[in-house]
């Protein structure tokens, strides 16, 4: 296996990550007023990912590359496959082409495989003809809510955690086209951060992570994203027993009806100095 990188914050880790996440070309840049000009332009690297489990092929999903080990395993947490870091056997990254885009995942004698619990197909998108009531029932049966996880949060660190998110957000800086997800500690310290082209990579790679370092369950923690809340994120933090989510934008209906039945404390359009409880406000504290 691939050594996990635990410093996130080390530069030499960023430079690694840059060059993983970004690419340069050239463009042509228009100013009203002032001649067309070229110069260069950084451009977040979207390439996809085949996650295999026992070589069978389960998922491919569209990410950006760095961290593809925690994305795989926090995409089997989230999918109900696994709950714990010694059910993963061996990980084992191989390359289709130079960039190399499949990584398999074996695990344990004793996981049995279910791979009909395997909902990504199901609720991938927000045009899901099947998701509702049914589907957040559905995923109820693998995930128990948080009703009752007395966790809380100051409202003025509900406001300051985006800002933090966003000065970690080194490749967002960069090239402006990439999602953050960031675990914090109720005080507001951030335990991991990370980007990717897509929202739920994003916090399966954050999830696979807090897996890997036996961070599992995180029911005293709080999970913020650089976006908006939808079903699957919310329903990827309750796999892994987060019960505050701090979206930057807004949550979509089935997101706060999925955090109202799972007990979930979800705010939203987080900026500035104002934000929505869309649901369990009893988490906020207001000083």
């Amino acid at each position: 296996m691939v050594r996990l990188e635990k410093d996130w914050k080390h530069p030499l880790h960023h430079a690694i990550l840059f060059r993983l996440n970004s690419e340069q070309r050239s463009i042509l840049k228009w100013v009203s007023g002032q001649p067309p000009r070229q110069q260069p332009d950084q451009l977040v690297v979207e390439e996809p990912l085949e996650i295999q489990v026992e070589t069978r092929p389960i998922s491919v999903t569209m990410r950006t590359p760095g961290h593809d080990e925690e994305l795989a395993a926090g995409f089997l947490l989230t999918e109900g496959l696994i709950s714990r870091r010694d059910q993963i056997a061996k990980i084992t990254p191989f390359p289709r082409n130079p960039t190399g885009n499949a990584i398999n995942l074996f695990l344990s004698p004793d996981v049995s495989i279910d791979f009909a619990k395997l909902t990504r197909h199901v609720f991938a998108s927000s045009s899901c003809g099947l998701c509702g009531a049914a589907t957040i029932d559905a995923v109820h049966k693998t995930f128990a809510t948080v009703e009752g996880n007395s966790a809380s949060i100051a409202a003025k660190e509900v406001l300051a955690l985006p800002r933090k998110l966003r000065k970690e957000q080194n490749a967002f800086h960069l090239t402006g086209g990439l999602h953050a997800a960031g675990l914090f500690s109720l005080r507001g310290d951030p335990i991991v951060i990370r980007e990717d082209v897509g929202r739920h990579n994003a916090v399966d790679k954050v999830l696979g992570h807090a897996l890997f370092n036996n961070l599992l369950p995180l029911d005293s923690t709080v999970l913020v994203v650089s976006g908006r809340a939808s079903f699957e994120i919310m329903q990827k933090a309750l796999a892994g027993k987060i019960p505050i989510i701090i979206a930057v934008s807004a949550p979509s209906s089935l997101a706060v009806d999925f955090a109202e039945k799972s007990g979930q404390t979800l705010v939203a359009f987080t900026r500035d100095d104002r934000f929505n409880v869309y649901s369990h406000p009893q988490r906020v504290t207001f000083d």
